[in-house]
């Protein structure tokens, strides 16, 4: 069975046809410089006009092998503006590699379909030994999709929320799956028919093994949520630079206060245990636990130098 559209919308008549579309793979002019396509498939798409951050993305590099033919479609599954495309729009069946398993044991795994109204965010399932699953950040909404992750991660039981930036659609998955829906009070105003909330700056268990953790700075409801002290799901408060490669945050996209992002980060240098950060945008990475703590902290240190600034998405080092 073809893909071409099954999770995709159909082309409009103010989406770029195959007749207009360059030769082999190719971004259309619609990227939101999200970073999620450069992410999956690197050293394929990267910025457009050759600079380290700031621009959009494009085709570097046409694939070479069936590899990396895959990495292309996983990209062009997950980008939040469907301008990721194969040629002559031609989308090879099964095709859609989502949800995608990250780990070797596959206890978290890829959605893919990034929402633009979540900026292209990155969301994970967490599968649980029990058989459940718990879904942090959100997808683009489509049914399907809903059928789908519970068919591949288990019931889940739980949509957990980073932030304001990322509610949407997390009451419709959450319907769907019949879960809990969790936020913290900082940003309850973005969702507030959230079913538990997270309240106060003190650890809170989701579920076994599962904690979130307060994170105030980016806006002030942002959490982490940490799994069996290996998984940091951390939203947008940090993220692996691909530029910088070390931990980073976009203090040049900060809601409320850089000050309070640098006090947040030097806590959790101290007190979060993880090795693989998982953001909703910027690079994903796995560093074995004290290296990881050490990055952090050298995070703490740097963030605390960085001055408020005004809004910059162009700005942020991916």
């Amino acid at each position: 069975m073809s893909t071409t559209h099954t999770e995709n919308e159909p082309h409009t008549e103010n989406e770029p046809q195959a007749a207009d579309a360059e030769k082999g793979w190719h971004v259309d002019d619609r990227c939101l410089n999200c970073n999620i396509a450069r992410q999956l498939a690197p050293g394929m798409i990267g910025y457009k006009e050759g600079g380290e951050y700031g621009g959009l993305s494009t085709v570097i590099r046409q694939p070479e092998t069936q590899a990396d033919v895959e990495l292309m479609y996983q990209a062009a599954h997950a980008c939040p503006t469907r301008s990721v495309h194969p040629p002559a729009d031609k989308w090879d069946a099964d095709s859609d590699p989502y949800p995608k398993a990250l780990d070797e044991d596959g206890t978290v795994l890829l959605c893919g379909h990034a929402s633009p109204q979540t900026y292209g965010a990155t969301s994970y399932l967490l599968r649980r030994s029990d058989g459940t699953a718990m879904m942090i950040d959100t997808p683009r909404w489509r049914p399907a999709l809903a059928r789908r992750y519970e068919q591949k991660a288990g019931k889940v039981t739980d949509v957990l929320i980073t932030h304001l930036d990322h509610v949407a659609h997390a009451r419709k998955y959450a319907d769907a799956f019949k879960a809990r829906l969790w936020i913290h009070e900082g940003d309850l105003h973005s969702l507030p028919d959230a079913d538990h909330v997270i309240r106060g700056t003190d650890p809170v268990e989701i579920g076994p093994g599962v904690i979130a953790h307060p994170f105030p700075g980016h806006t002030k409801g942002t959490t982490l949520f940490i799994a069996d002290e290996k998984f940091c799901f951390s939203g947008d408060a940090f993220f692996w630079s691909n530029s910088q490669q070390t931990l980073e945050v976009a203090h040049s996209v900060v809601y409320d206060s850089i000050r309070t992002l640098a006090e947040s980060v030097a806590r959790g240098a101290e007190e979060l245990t993880f090795e693989w950060v998982l953001p909703g945008h910027g690079d994903l990475h796995h560093l074995p636990v004290g290296e990881m703590r050490e990055r952090m902290r050298g995070l703490a240190r740097r963030s605390a130098t960085y001055p408020a600034e005004e809004i910059d998405y162009g700005a942020v080092r991916y």
